[in-house]
């Protein structure tokens, strides 16, 4: 993809709508929504890095109450000939059709390559990966089971949404939140990931979210790991102009 002359390519993370509770995430919300009204005047494309909801579960004919102000927003902007671009975390992970039927916009289940303007871009959510992290990646495999969605889908999504915001809240092995606080490069299961990849081909960028921490951190030959950060405490946010990637922060307030 080459970027006009002018245009920008956005990413954004972990915004997990609906946590704790609807009145708390609602000026969060109205935040990222405000966010995207104004990115769109320059977007050549947006990345969500997922965890977009704190939980989200398509039903053959029902998806998750609420968040109406941002998915009519992602409809606007869809509709407007920007391509969105949506890697599910695992909040969202169980994403079925509708995002692509609805907004038209493709969803991916794992890390993706692309190329901007020349520069290459190694992009995903960033759970699961990398060395540890056995306790999720063995809950991963439960959730993401064919038999266990299908027992799952014959709840009935009041009984099992409200099960599963009760799980995500309260249980952080669920949740996949790490505290937010570097862990130094040896003990970043992400960077450990990063410079594996690398070692195999080559990449510019790494993207990624999940860790709820904003970092930069260079690898071998110039390439850098860039962790989004959330929007819950940082408000944090990728730009890259063709030729620069920058973390941002967004700083407008809601009540």
């Amino acid at each position: 993809m080459n970027i006009p002359k002018g245009k920008k390519i956005y990413f954004a993370s972990d915004n997990h709508l609906g946590a704790p509770n609807k009145k708390a995430s609602l000026p969060r919300e109205k935040k990222f929504v405000a966010w995207l009204d104004e990115i769109k005047k320059d977007a050549a494309a947006i990345f969500l890095m997922g965890d977009l909801f704190d939980f989200w579960f398509e039903y053959k004919t029902v998806v998750p109450k609420g968040f109406t102000r941002t998915l009519g927003k992602l409809a606007e902007i869809s509709d407007s000939g920007i391509p969105i671009y949506y890697f599910v975390g695992n909040h969202d992970l169980w994403m079925n059709g509708y995002f692509e039927e609805e907004l038209n916009i493709p969803v991916y289940h794992k890390p993706k390559e692309f190329i901007f303007n020349d520069t290459s871009f190694f992009i995903g959510h960033g759970d699961g990966l990398g060395p540890g992290d056995k306790g999720y990646k063995r809950m991963k495999k439960v959730f993401t089971n064919r038999f266990c969605k299908w027992l799952f889908r014959w709840l009935h999504p009041d009984l099992g949404v409200k099960l599963a915001q009760y799980l995500s809240v309260e249980n952080k092995l669920i949740s996949g939140e790490e505290d937010a606080k570097f862990l130094g490069e040896d003990n970043e299961w992400l960077v450990q990931y990063c410079k594996r990849k690398q070692s195999e081909k080559h990449r510019d960028f790494y993207i990624f979210g999940h860790r709820h921490l904003p970092l930069e951190i260079t690898l071998e030959n110039n390439s850098k790991y860039i962790n989004l950060g959330d929007w819950i405490n940082y408000y944090t946010y990728g730009v890259f102009d063709g030729t620069t990637m920058e973390l941002k922060t967004y700083s407008r307030h809601f009540e």
